[in-house]
């Protein structure tokens, strides 16, 4: 139940080294994040230490929300589709006998740009949608490339509006984002001229790889690639990212490479084995989010607990603001600090650490004889990130993180 070989080779694709090919993989995201976690249990991090003994009191925290949001424990997985299902726009055909396949494509047009937008937006930015009005952080990135979707900005045929092409995408200037996104002097996006530039890099990247997108590319044609490539119609998430991490390597501003790959969403820090922390937040958000547009074209997608949890501010901040994790230095809260710096690395390798034992403590909280344990999009979508962002109101006026982050807007 894998992807076949071929998909991750091709003319227009890059040859990478082993080495690289194990740090594009959810196992080094979550091998790399543990080793952090050891640390933590010897107390050797420098910024942060490290108390188990509040995770049970998470836990009961978590399971409790999870059971007044879903009695029934059916939870759905977390996905940029939760929030679109909120703005009342769900997967389904655009029109009547619309196929299955092109349900998915759409689907995928759709929600890979806005998973890749999905950046920190800072403390000041809010979105107005006509229906739900004042909207903040992700849900208000969500509604905002909703609107640039349905708006038809990113399809290259006036006569089929909802798909997303290269040759829109090529040409997404500061301008067309700001006017979608509501940004003014008033209402600023942190890094809304690099969320453009990865957009038309993203027009770029699809043009380069014909035999993934097409000619002319389209972002949807993924899904006609990854079927190609399915054995018996089934796909592992783990297979997903990894393709995924290989073909949008250029995306990402650089930073870290090795072998001339650049590594994305990779950072360094002494206490892993290697040096390396890869997290590939967005990419392993992307992924989830696809599971359902592959699922409705027919496909099946299996293995999601290989993938991690997601090292972002909410699941990160329930473990700060629950006492979970203490900074050594109070004074590191107040100013900013770099994506890329030990402490953050610190802080979001924990998270995902600490996600996998939270998955096990809070199922067997919620009892014996269910369909257990949790998956961990269960988890987080039943209630760690609910439960970090209720934490967050409580703890801070604006609901924001406990740490204030530099973003570029293309991390998390």
């Amino acid at each position: 139940m894998i992807l076949r070989p071929a998909a991750f080779e091709g003319p227009d694709r890059p040859t990478i080294s082993e080495a690289v090919k194990e740090l594009l993989s959810a196992d080094a995201v979550r091998t790399r994040c543990h080793d952090i976690m050891v640390a933590a249990e010897h107390d050797e991090l420098v910024y942060f230490q490290w108390h188990p003994g509040e995770m049970a009191g998470i836990a009961a925290y978590v399971a409790a929300i999870i059971q007044k949001r879903f009695p029934n424990l059916r939870i759905p997985p977390h996905s940029r589709w939760r929030h679109f299902e909120a703005l009342g726009h769900s997967l389904a055909p655009a029109s009547p006998g619309e196929p299955r396949a092109e349900v998915a494509r759409r689907a995928i047009d759709l929600v890979t740009p806005s998973v890749l937008l999905d950046a920190g937006t800072g403390r000041q930015w809010r979105y107005c949608d006509p229906r739900l009005g004042m909207l903040g952080r992700s849900e208000g990135l969500a509604a905002a490339s909703l609107a640039l979707f349905t708006s038809g900005a990113l399809s290259a045929n006036p006569d089929d509006p909802l798909r997303t092409d290269a040759e829109r995408l090529s040409c997404c200037d500061d301008r067309v984002l700001a006017h979608a996104f509501q940004v003014g002097p008033d209402n600023p996006l942190v890094g809304l001229e690099e969320r453009a530039s990865l957009l038309r890099r993203l027009g770029r990247l699809l043009q380069d790889h014909p035999t993934i997108f097409g000619i002319p590319a389209r972002l949807g044609n993924l899904f006609d690639h990854i079927a190609a490539h399915a054995l018996d119609g089934c796909v592992r998430a783990p297979d997903i990212l990894s393709l995924l991490l290989v073909i949008l390597a250029p995306l990402w501003p650089k930073r870290l490479s090795q072998d001339g790959t650049g590594l994305g969403d990779c950072w360094r820090h002494p206490a892993s084995r290697d040096g390396y922390v890869p997290f590939h937040k967005l990419t392993q958000w992307l992924v989830y989010s696809l599971i359902e547009p592959l699922e409705i074209g027919g496909l099946r997608v299996v293995d999601h607990d290989r993938l991690t949890g997601l090292a972002e501010y909410r699941n990160g901040g329930l473990l700060l603001d629950m006492g979970a994790l203490t900074v050594r230095d109070r004074q590191l809260l107040v100013h900013p600090q770099p994506v890329g710096s030990e402490l953050v690395v610190e802080w979001r390798a924990l998270t995902v650490a600490a996600l996998d034992e939270l998955r096990g403590t809070v199922s067997r909280q919620l009892g014996a004889g269910q369909r257990f344990p949790l998956t961990l999009t269960e988890l987080m979508e039943g209630g760690t990130w609910s439960a970090g962002r209720t934490v967050a109101a409580c703890a801070r006026s604006d609901g924001g993180p406990p740490l204030n982050i530099l973003s570029d807007g293309t991390v998390f």
